[in-house]
């Protein structure tokens, strides 16, 4: 599977979950790799590659780090997008 159909599935997956849960990298990982049937380091290097590009993001709350969509105005801020 190529990288950018894998992020389009990771991309599905996170979407598919906002506002039910907070998913850990982990939680990503093994559903994703599951689902697809493609090794975990694939999904997590693709993982890692779209949160380099603010695609996803890392957030932190009630002592845990999550993955999550960040919103337009995140990404305003950051000058990812005008």
């Amino acid at each position: 599977m190529e990288t950018a159909e894998l992020q389009d599935k990771i991309f599905a997956f996170v979407e598919a979950a906002k506002g039910k849960k907070k998913l850990k990298e982990k939680d990503i990982i093994k559903g994703v790799s599951a689902e697809q049937n493609v090794p975990g380091d694939d999904v997590k290097k693709a993982m890692r590659a779209m949160i380099d590009v603010g695609r996803l993001m890392y957030s932190y709350g009630g002592g845990a780090s999550s993955v999550e969509i960040p919103s337009e105005e995140y990404l305003r801020e950051k000058g990812l997008i005008k």
